[in-house]
């Protein structure tokens, strides 16, 4: 498999990824009050960058074990 389908087969897994943790976190850890704050916005924004952080390695990780074994 060259490297370019191999950056897309990782974009188009941790895209999926990130829309799972991203559902989760938000559904069960994160109570959004009505009137935010910024310390509402910077949370949001270090979850965010976790989430796509920790989406994309996983994805990764998947991919090359996934595409070794053909």
């Amino acid at each position: 498999m060259s490297n370019e389908a191999r950056q897309r087969a990782v974009a188009i897994v941790a895209a999926g990824i990130a829309f799972g943790i991203s559902r989760y976190v938000t559904d069960r850890l994160i109570d959004i009050p009505e009137e935010r704050g910024i310390k509402d916005d910077i949370l949001e924004a270090v979850l965010k960058g976790a989430i796509t952080a920790t989406s994309t390695i996983l994805a990764s990780m998947l991919v090359r074990r996934l595409f070794s074994r053909l």
